[in-house]
């Protein structure tokens, strides 16, 4: 009987994980799981974002486990390398087109498409705009950039020149209150 899988070298433990066994996948994983989480944090600075570049990075190794050439690099730089890359790419693709979020508020009641859904999305609307303009003005802009330019709370932080705490209490505190006011209008029913 061999080696356990944890026991292994790297290169002996990825040929393994290429067969698909889950020993090897087990194995493989928990050795290097930190590794590639830190580097997928180091890029996107979300830990949501990140555990799914993991993930991503993971069943590519598994994929491409044949491929791997050591003369290229160990398993760790291989592996590391993909996890940037997935990292690297997910951020391009999640990249927010700007748009000032004032604009963004103006914008909402463009979303209907029929005369029911205009009515309704208008009355919607008229109900988000007050709520929003309840708001301190801050607030809404994060929670605006959040919901409807889909950033980060990182990437409001850094559109904002705030901490990273601070972009995530507005958006935390204006959700709070965007709730509990609307809640309120339509006869406090959440």
């Amino acid at each position: 009987m061999g080696l356990p899988a944890d026991r292994l070298s790297d290169e002996a433990l990825l040929a393994g994980l290429g067969t698909g066994q889950m020993e090897f996948a087990v194995a493989f994983v928990r050795r290097f799981q930190r590794r590639v989480f830190g580097v997928a944090i180091a890029v996107v600075g979300d830990v949501q974002l990140a555990e799914d570049i993991a993930q991503q990075t993971f069943e590519r190794a598994w994929r491409h486990a044949q491929v791997y050439d050591a003369r290229r690099g160990s398993v760790a730089v291989w592996l590391t390398t993909i996890a940037h890359n997935v990292a690297v790419d997910t951020t391009k693709a999640r990249k927010a087109t700007p748009v000032d979020p004032d604009q963004l508020i103006g914008m909402m009641t463009a979303v209907a498409d029929g005369p029911e859904r205009q009515a309704l999305a208008a009355e919607a609307s008229r109900e988000l705009r007050g709520a929003l303009a309840g708001l301190p003005r801050e607030q809404a802009r994060a929670l605006v950039m959040a919901g409807i330019s889909g950033m980060t709370a990182q990437q409001i932080a850094d559109a904002e020149h705030i901490p990273l705490g601070t972009a995530k209490t507005r958006i935390r505190t204006a959700m709070g209150k965007l709730r509990t006011a609307l809640a309120t209008k339509r006869g406090g029913h959440e």
